[in-house]
């Protein structure tokens, strides 16, 4: 049987084209607001778009960040994809006044420690197709050459990576990184919890065969 993989609509996130690139892995996609039908899927995918405390909020109205903790909590899949990748991490930085002289914190979902900030970069938005450094046995990359390119579409990301576990029977995450301006995490694998700042939906054959991959595990 197909894995059942449900596309959490809380209001944010471009959900008709993640259901479309999900579809073509050959999974049984659905997209709900449904506390239930995301609990109980094989895979929960997470889009988000826009502000990171807007996409919070609406994620935290719909219950998504308790459904989020209790499916790592169990071990079941969850990927992260865009701003959805974003509020996975403690907290975000949002540049609001003018020359970004003033700054807003919001409260993310905490799975991992670190912050979102705005990049440095000489030209903002980051938009369009950039390469990726994935690490070793990465599981979410396999089979993708080191040429491979995938498609951006931010102005902030996590330039930090801050966990490192404690326990050394428990593996360490593996993070893929990425450069405009500066380094920032592009992607992570991590147990049950994987995430991508690049959309792959949106990242042709390189992007169907990240969520193949995904698909793959579940």
């Amino acid at each position: 049987m197909p894995s059942r993989v449900v596309v959490f609509d809380y209001g944010s996130g471009n959900l008709r084209s993640a259901q479309r690139a999900m579809e073509r892995t050959g999974a049984d996609v659905t997209v709900t607001s449904d506390p239930h039908a995301a609990l109980e899927a094989d895979g929960l995918l997470v889009p988000g778009v826009g502000a990171f405390g807007a996409c919070m909020g609406s994620l935290r109205a719909a219950g998504g960040d308790r459904i989020i903790g209790k499916r790592v909590a169990g071990g079941r899949p969850v990927l992260g994809v865009c701003v959805g990748m974003q509020v996975l991490f403690e907290r975000g930085v949002e540049r609001v006044g003018p020359a970004d002289g003033e700054a807003g914190v919001a409260e993310g979902c905490g799975e991992w420690p670190g912050t979102v900030d705005r990049l440095r970069a000489p030209v903002l938005p980051h938009m369009g197709w950039n390469t990726v450094r994935p690490p070793e046995d990465t599981r979410l990359f396999a089979g993708i050459g080191p040429e491979e390119r995938f498609y951006f579409v931010h102005s902030y990301a996590v330039r930090e990576w801050e966990f490192t576990p404690t326990n050394p029977r428990i593996p360490a995450p593996k993070v893929t990184w990425s450069e405009h301006g500066e380094p920032f995490v592009a992607a992570v694998e991590n147990g049950p919890l994987w995430a991508t700042q690049f959309h792959p939906e949106k990242s042709g054959d390189a992007g169907a065969h990240i969520l193949a991959n995904w698909v793959a595990t579940l």
